[in-house]
């Protein structure tokens, strides 16, 4: 899966390391429902430090099709909330 981060360029990631993510997601999703900015700062970076951990850059000049898109780090929880889908972030 080419996984885009809004800012900072694509990684690949494998499908199942997807799963891994989703907890995190989850916890995202939570706290942009009940209004925590402290624990959606805290839970967005720790989402994209695993997808940028769990996955592997594609070059600067690569330009694939994102099959999904990511906030940046500094989205605020109103843009982010925008950007959640039923099941939040990551389909799963």
């Amino acid at each position: 899966m080419i996984v885009r981060i809004m800012g900072e360029g694509q990684v690949t990631l494998d499908d199942a390391r997807v799963a891994e993510l989703n907890a995190l997601d989850d916890e995202l999703m939570a706290a942009v429902r009940a209004g925590d900015d402290e624990g959606f700062h805290r839970t967005l970076e720790a989402l994209l430090a695993g997808v940028r951990r769990l996955g592997s850059p594609l070059p600067d000049d690569s330009l694939e099709p994102s099959e999904l898109i990511l906030p940046s780090p500094d989205a605020s929880l109103e843009e982010v909330r925008e950007m959640l889908r039923e099941d939040g972030l990551i389909p799963g």
